[in-house]
């Protein structure tokens, strides 16, 4: 177990306190029968505090070989666990970091309903993983459960929200959603198929532009960078990172950061040289919007939301702006 301060108290204003101290650990080991390899995750919470609420998140698939997997995306992890959330991220198969186990498996490359189902088996057993992590056990509120992913990780995100997806190799409709998760956060997350998916990179990716947002029901935030230019699958340009709050019903809010790409600042990692965009006053403005966004949703009537969108969306120095359904 590793101790560290959250990086930046200078965010722990307006609707936030002083941030704790947080503990990670990892991994926890899950075995999950069929799955070519244990599941493994990391467990970040604040030292101290109970009625945590549960934030999952998940990885991208990012050229880095070890941000994506349960070792990355640290700068909103501990931005989050600082502010009274327990994180919980897991290695999924599509990791680079297991390339050399699972090449062959079934679901490869691209396990996209391995990734979604990772996310059940650890809402399963919360209560292994909080009699394992040490001075966990009995400070989760499993009633409390969100849902965060980047790129791949929002793909995976969606579907566990409600989005249905039509299985590119058997044509059936699928629908994985989970219903003790209560919100979500998508951060540049892929957007529509049809004929806007007309990338060089679509045809290598079908199940990406498979999705159908018409059933994400689960109230979401959807983040998209306005110069994250998706041309590898669309030249619909940044707003197809937008289709999940622009096809999916309400409720459902839009937070478009000004100048950011895929990177958003650089939340897979801190200095990740992967990052295009680099920059720290976003990426901390982004974790506070969504450590808000998800207080809001998970305590109806807190003002946590409304007080970080008037401080960091609003004014001459607004990181982004804001709408909603």
């Amino acid at each position: 177990m590793s101790t560290s301060a959250s990086t930046s108290t200078a965010t722990a204003t307006g609707a936030f306190g002083a941030p704790a101290p947080v503990l990670s650990f990892s991994p926890v080991v899950l075995p999950v029968p069929g799955r070519p390899v244990d599941l493994h995750v990391r467990v970040s919470v604040p030292a101290t505090g109970t009625g945590l609420p549960v934030v999952l998140l998940s990885h991208g698939h990012g050229p880095s070989n070890n941000l994506s997997s349960l070792n990355g995306y640290a700068p909103l992890a501990d931005f989050w666990a600082a502010h009274g959330y327990a994180v919980i991220q897991p290695t999924h198969l599509t990791s680079r970091t297991l390339s050399h186990l699972v090449a062959d498996a079934p679901g490869a490359p691209d396990f996209w309903r391995s990734r979604a189902e990772d996310m059940t088996h650890i809402l399963d057993r919360l209560d292994v993983i909080e009699r394992t992590v040490p001075q966990l056990a009995g400070r989760i509120d499993p009633a409390k459960v969100a849902l965060a992913g980047h790129s791949l990780g929002g793909f995976t995100a969606a579907l566990l929200l409600g989005a249905g997806l039509t299985d590119p190799d058997t044509g059936d409709v699928v629908h994985l959603a989970d219903p003790r998760i209560k919100a979500g956060v998508l951060l540049a997350a892929p957007g529509r198929g049809g004929d806007a998916f007309n990338g060089p990179m679509a045809k290598q990716w079908p199940v990406i532009g498979a999705v159908d947002f018409s059933t994400m029901t689960t109230p979401t935030l959807v983040v998209a960078g306005d110069k994250d230019d998706p041309r590898h699958f669309t030249d619909m340009g940044p707003d197809w990172h937008a289709d999940p709050y622009t096809l999916a019903p309400g409720p459902k809010t839009l937070l478009t950061l000004f100048d950011a790409e895929h990177g958003l600042g650089g939340i897979a990692g801190y200095d990740a040289a992967e990052t295009t965009d680099e920059n720290p006053e976003r990426v901390v403005a982004l974790a506070r919007l969504t450590a808000a966004y998800l207080h809001t949703r998970l305590h109806p009537g807190a003002p946590t939301w409304q007080a970080a969108c008037e401080a960091l969306t609003t004014g001459p120095h607004a990181v982004g702006r804001v709408e909603s359904k």
